[in-house]
C-alpha cells in the first residue's frame, strides 16, 4: 500500500462530498454492516458518512479510515 494510493483514493472521496453513497463494512467475524448515508466531511486520515435512522429520526456520524478503503474493509457504492 504506497501513499499515492491512500491520496488517490482520498481525492475520489472529496470529489463526491454532499453524494449519498452504500457502504458495506467488514466488522470481522462474519460481520458485515450494510448502511446508506452522505460524505459529509473529509480528513487527511479519515472521511465521515452521516447516516439518518429512519426509525426514530435521528443523524450519527461514522468514520471510516482511506486504508479501510484500499484493504476493502469497507465498500463504497454511490447511489
Amino acid at each position: 500500500m504506497s501513499h499515492t494510493d491512500i491520496t488517490r483514493v482520498k481525492s475520489s472521496v472529496d470529489k463526491n462530498i454532499g453524494s449519498k453513497v452504500k457502504i458495506r463494512a467488514n466488522r470481522g467475524r462474519h460481520k458485515i454492516d450494510v448502511t446508506e448515508g452522505i460524505i459529509c466531511k473529509t480528513y487527511p486520515s479519515i472521511f465521515l458518512i452521516q447516516v439518518e435512522n429512519k426509525l426514530d429520526n435521528t443523524v450519527h456520524t461514522i468514520s471510516f479510515s482511506y486504508t479501510d478503503v484500499l484493504t476493502k474493509d469497507v465498500q463504497m457504492q454511490l447511489i
